[in-house]
């Protein structure tokens, strides 16, 4: 359990150990009409954080993605990505400290932020 400005939630048994491994399985986006999609790019550094994701001036509404090791063109790549995003302006987070504010997202879209050696 930890907790986060939208308050404290829990992870289910086992779901801490999920960042430790390689993701090889494809990623499915689903996007669409004012549905878009969000791709971090991190360092390996990153793998296992927490970035979390809020609508531009709703700083509490918060959900969050943990960064993964995926593989992108045989290299190992560490991304966070959310799908389902709705169109809009967003703030990334870090450690309840913004780190990106009005990240635009488009409908049927997948934006991508490049963190590596930031």
């Amino acid at each position: 359990m930890h907790s986060h400005a939208s308050g404290v939630h829990t992870h289910a048994s086992g779901e801490e150990d999920h960042a430790a491994r390689p993701h090889p399985e494809h990623v499915v986006l689903d996007i669409g009409e004012d549905l878009g999609a969000l791709i971090v790019h991190t360092d390996a550094a990153m793998l296992g954080a927490e970035i979390e994701i809020s609508p531009t001036g709703q700083d509490d509404r918060r959900s969050h993605k943990d960064v993964l090791q995926r593989e992108i063109d045989g290299r190992p790549a560490y991304t966070a990505v959310f799908d389902k995003v709705r169109e809009g302006s967003y703030t990334l987070w870090i450690d309840d400290t913004a780190r990106a504010r009005n990240v635009a997202i488009s409908g049927g879209e997948i934006a991508e932020l490049d963190w590596r050696g930031a």
